[in-house]
């Protein structure tokens, strides 16, 4: 048993796919936050418009719900860019723990030109950067860069909070 974890980060940092890995060397259900997002919202940011707290509101209703309902442990991928989202989570979710995938702009921007097809366009990604607001000391998580390979990231989240290596 492992509490929720949200894997967090701006757009390119590779929350979906780190996300996707950590669950699965922790044998716990795997969920992207951006399939939990209302067509509205999609639609929104497929026209490079960024949303709003009105537009993120459900959306962060529902991933706290989905992860308060994997207890027992889940991971989801989601941006929790600012501190009030992530308050928003734990209200749902009071355990959960987050993975910062932290990293320069350069090498976040050459991540998001290589996803052609997705529906946040590299455009919104300054904003993204001007919106986050890393990890405050009293929330229960850890910030680990991305400019690594994905096994090296989830090997560093699990050591760092199991004390098992590998």
């Amino acid at each position: 048993m492992t509490s929720p974890i949200v894997v967090m980060g701006v757009s390119g940092s590779g929350k979906s796919t780190v996300g996707a890995a950590l669950a699965q060397r922790l044998r716990v259900p795997f969920a992207d936050a951006d399939d939990f997002h209302p067509p509205a919202n999609i639609a929104k940011m497929t026209a490079g418009h960024a949303l709003d707290d009105d537009d993120r509101y459900p959306w962060l209703e529902a991933i706290g719900e989905w992860l308060a309902g994997h207890a027992g442990g889940g991971v989801m991928s989601c941006s929790a860019l600012k501190r009030k989202y992530r308050d928003q989570i734990r209200r749902h979710c009071p355990d959960v723990r987050f993975l910062h995938l932290s990293g320069a702009a350069e090498v976040i921007t050459r991540r998001q030109a290589s996803r052609p097809g997705h529906f946040m366009p590299a455009s919104l990604l300054a904003s993204q950067f001007e919106t986050l607001e890393p990890l405050d000391a009293d929330e229960d998580g850890l910030s680990i860069d991305v400019d690594q390979s994905i096994d090296s990231i989830v090997d560093q989240y699990v050591a760092r909070t199991t004390g098992v290596n590998g």
